[in-house]
């Protein structure tokens, strides 16, 4: 059922952020950054000033969000009423909504992520909220060929979780008094005006980054998911 009052959706968001805001603070945080300064949180930045993309599959999107307090970020949110919920929780932790998506207000979305780039961090789930899941779209390369921002590949895991089932890509959420990992992985850059052909190799080179990142931190908060053999490419798939 669609919500089409302002009120309720603002009413809807503010219930799951206060919420998620009381189940974070019982977890076990862990943020990992390979580099350090290139994840996005408070003091972060001073450390490492330049901006970022990141590249976050949708379904850990609210891990990214809440393992700590995301500054100078902009998010772009899809134009579906899904967005709406999301756009008004992104506000009321304090990121920057864009909103847009391929299907709806594309181009525009696009030139105000590259007009956001210049002071905000972006956050892009290049999969979501349509999918497939964990599939690359072109949208971040695109941006980064044109902003000249480096893509810094995002995962999360958590020890124990739910798993909101959505039409087309979950949401996960870690339950109370968990381990929670958040990682980042070198950042990706893309050389500038790229054609449309030349962007799918470094499509391929980022999906590939998030899928190795995924592995590691999986294979760290949940070990037992993993058979360590020669011929051990992919996890044994159990419920959380």
């Amino acid at each position: 059922m669609k919500i089409k009052s302002r009120f309720l959706t603002w009413l809807v968001a503010s219930f799951c952020v206060l919420t998620l805001k009381i189940i974070y603070a019982t977890c076990r945080i862990e943020r990992c950054e390979k580099i350090p300064g290139t994840t996005p949180y408070a003091g972060n930045y001073k450390d490492r000033p330049e901006r970022f993309l990141y590249c976050i599959w949708h379904d850990i999107l609210l891990m990214a969000i809440f393992c700590g307090k995301p500054e100078h970020m902009a998010a772009l949110v899809s134009r579906h009423q899904d967005g709406s919920y999301l756009a008004d929780l992104l506000k009321m932790v304090g990121l920057v909504p864009i909103r847009g998506s391929s299907s709806k207000g594309g181009p525009q979305a696009v030139k105000k992520c590259l007009e956001a780039a210049a002071a905000y961090h972006i956050s892009i789930t290049p999969d979501g909220p349509r999918g497939p899941r964990h599939q690359l779209k072109h949208g971040i390369v695109f941006l980064a060929s044109q902003s000249g921002r480096g893509i810094v590949p995002v995962t999360s895991r958590a020890r124990r979780y739910w798993r909101i089932q959505g039409r087309w890509t979950d949401m996960l959420v870690p339950k109370p008094f968990t381990r929670v990992v958040i990682a980042t992985d070198d950042p990706i850059f893309v050389p500038p005006n790229l054609s449309s052909q030349q962007l799918e190799p470094y499509v391929k080179q980022i999906e590939k980054t998030m899928h190795s990142l995924e592995e590691r931190i999986d294979r760290l908060v949940h070990p037992e998911n993993w058979v360590d053999t020669p011929d051990a490419t992919a996890p044994i798939s159990r419920a959380a």
